[in-house]
């Protein structure tokens, strides 16, 4: 080899190692919207988590800020933000924009669906993550579970619901597919964000409201202003999302993006959890401290017409859009396979095994 050769050769392999390493400590910064206020229980710990795993396993090549629902002011207006680039990232739920995009609606929860472990095998066994990015690719947006709360409660009434006529002109908060369920049964519906849920209940602005679970309704307050607290059929697995602009995720490498994915997974799963335990405190205390707080379940004539109404609008949506009867079928089929297991497992355990 000539001296010239070695000479560039030399120079090849230095700008090659040059270039490696300017890659490896380059950093990036995702800015995150999430629907939340900055102190959330659970909710607002989760992006935290997810903050802290992404900036660790980067070894600080990725830097996450959060933006809370007290900075951005817009709680409900975390898609918009992202997809037009204000933010790289949002943590909200889907069935939030059903109004912009209503095949979003069904990745959060479906009233009478799947449990939160039966959703999360559907999500990553059963062609849930494809079906969801069917629905977000048009709008430059990636998709991930974020975390599930698990089965939600039915609400906080001020009044027991006793019969079909105790819904109707009854004021509600209950967002998502669940929302259209009730107003067919003649409740007037609203969706509020977080924030404004205590004083619209105190004021008698609503006469009801759902949020989620005892974890996260009992630091809200609502048992000191409605007593009867029923469970759920809206509902059964609530997840939240991660979403994140396509761009902001192809500028990232690929071991980062990698970082980012399991570190959404694992906050994801952390919350769930976290929701459990948190749910089975709060609910201890809450009887302990508030004895007046009773719980109920909705009447049979309640809930066959809360099941009859959901499955009617879902063939209704169905024959409107093939993507929406794609999704409706795929968590449909689903749903029978895999409830033939937490039948013979769960449930059975709990029917006949348990001693709680």
């Amino acid at each position: 080899m000539t001296l010239r050769k070695t000479l560039l050769a030399a120079v090849a392999v230095a700008a090659s190692a040059f270039s490696v390493q300017a890659l490896a400590d380059k950093t990036y910064t995702l800015r995150l919207a999430e629907t939340w206020g900055p102190n959330s229980p659970i909710l607002g710990e989760t992006t935290k988590h997810f903050e802290n795993l992404v900036e660790t396993m980067s070894g600080g090549r990725i830097e996450v800020r959060i933006d809370s629902a007290n900075k951005h002011k817009a709680p409900f207006g975390i898609f918009d933000m992202v997809r037009n680039g204000q933010y790289d990232m949002g943590h909200t739920a889907s069935y939030y924009y059903k109004g912009i995009i209503p095949n979003a609606m069904y990745f959060t929860t479906i009233p009478f669906g799947l449990l939160a472990q039966e959703q999360y095998a559907w999500f990553y066994h059963g062609g849930g993550m494809e079906l969801m990015q069917k629905v977000y690719e048009p709008f430059g947006l990636m998709s991930f579970p974020g975390g599930n709360t698990g089965n939600q409660m039915g609400g906080w009434f001020r009044k027991e619901i006793k019969s079909l006529d105790d819904l109707k002109g009854l004021k509600m908060r209950t967002p998502g597919f669940a929302g259209e369920v009730m107003s067919e049964l003649g409740v007037a519906v609203t969706n509020l964000p977080p924030g404004e849920l205590y004083t619209a209940l105190e004021r008698g602005t609503i006469d009801a409201l759902e949020w989620v679970a005892p974890a996260l309704d009992f630091p809200m307050g609502f048992h000191q202003i409605a007593n009867y607290y029923y469970s759920g059929w809206q509902e059964p697995g609530a997840e939240v999302q991660f979403l994140i602009s396509t761009k902001a995720w192809n500028k990232l490498p690929e071991d980062l993006q990698e970082i980012v994915r399991v570190a959404m997974r694992t906050a994801a799963y952390d919350m769930y959890i976290q929701s459990t335990n948190d749910s089975a405190e709060a609910w201890d205390k809450m009887k302990e401290q508030y004895p007046q707080v009773t719980h109920k379940v909705f009447p049979p004539e309640v809930i066959d017409a809360l099941r009859e109404t959901t499955h009617r609008l879902l063939e209704e949506e169905a024959a409107k859009d093939p993507l929406a009867r794609e999704i409706i079928t795929s968590q449909r089929d689903y749903l029978k396979k895999v409830r033939k297991w937490t039948n013979i497992s769960d449930k059975a355990y709990l029917n006949s095994v348990a001693d709680q």
